[in-house]
């Protein structure tokens, strides 16, 4: 009985010390802390979260942006590869045509030289024939009839 009393005493004592106010204010302090705290993980969540987007939406337009350089660079060379081709072949019949201009220069040279040579064997051979047939007597006729001939003209 003793320890009742001992006990309603201080139960008593605490009541009239205000003592499960105290308590009550400290849980109520540690309540509003921990409130605050999943406040403040809740925005930095959301921060978190909008960062992400914001990473996640630069990613995809460097992506998109990659792709279409690479597109670019794509039909660039391939431009490039149809330039090329194109100076090319117009390459290809500028050397061909200079080539054809080249033989046939080399074809009239070498008609000249054959018909220089021609001439000149023709030349010597009828020299030859002339004066093996011709003698002074033929000789005299003959620039004799040239003379006439060109009186006449």
């Amino acid at each position: 009985m003793l320890v009742a009393l001992a006990m309603v005493v201080v139960i008593a004592l605490m009541v009239w010390k205000k003592v499960p106010a105290a308590i009550g204010r400290s849980l109520d302090s540690k309540i509003e802390g921990i409130r605050s705290q999943l406040a403040e993980a809740q925005a930095l969540r959301k921060e978190a979260e909008a960062l992400k987007a914001e990473y996640e939406a630069r990613a995809q337009a460097a992506e998109g942006e990659a792709a279409a350089m690479i597109e670019r660079a794509h039909s660039e060379a391939a431009g490039i590869v149809a330039k090329a081709q194109t100076d090319a072949e117009a390459l290809v019949v500028r050397r061909t045509r200079m080539a054809e201009e080249k033989i046939a220069a080399e074809e009239r040279t070498a008609i000249q030289q054959l018909r220089t040579a021609a001439a000149d064997a023709a030349s010597k051979a009828a020299a030859r024939l002339i004066s093996e047939q011709l003698d002074a007597k033929a000789d005299a006729a003959l620039v004799d009839a040239s003379i006439d001939e060109l009186g006449k003209r």
